[in-house]
């Protein structure tokens, strides 16, 4: 029997399946208010920044595929792929930190030359 997942782990799963369905509002619940997220732009805090960054990456998002999620109680590692309308296939990692059942940091990694080739050649 396959072992129930860690606290960080079911926090990051849903918050996962939140944003990639569209559905910010649920997604942010798992997000607390002072949020630090480092991503390759730069640093984004607190909970109304964060929505700023991913809403309108969230909106175009038309498919997420999980390739591996993995965590402890306090950290949780998740890789995915994701398609969009620019491009078919712009993989990302976040790691996140999670305390009290809510996301306190996230390390967020994604392949930024995808989305810039692709903005490239549409000129």
């Amino acid at each position: 029997m396959p072992d129930e997942p860690s606290a960080a782990l079911r926090v990051a799963l849903a918050y996962h399946e939140a944003w990639t369905t569209k559905d910010l509002t649920l997604a942010l619940t798992y997000v607390a208010d002072d949020i630090v997220c480092d991503a390759p732009a730069g640093r984004i805090e607190g909970r109304e920044a964060y929505r700023a960054f991913l809403a309108p990456f969230a909106r175009t998002l038309i498919s997420a595929t999980l390739i591996a999620a993995y965590g402890d109680e306090r950290k949780a590692l998740m890789m995915y792929d994701t398609s969009t309308p620019l491009v078919a296939s712009g993989p990302g990692a976040e790691c996140l930190t999670v305390e009290l059942g809510r996301i306190t940091y996230n390390r967020f990694i994604f392949d930024r030359l995808p989305f810039a080739a692709a903005r490239q050649a549409t000129g």
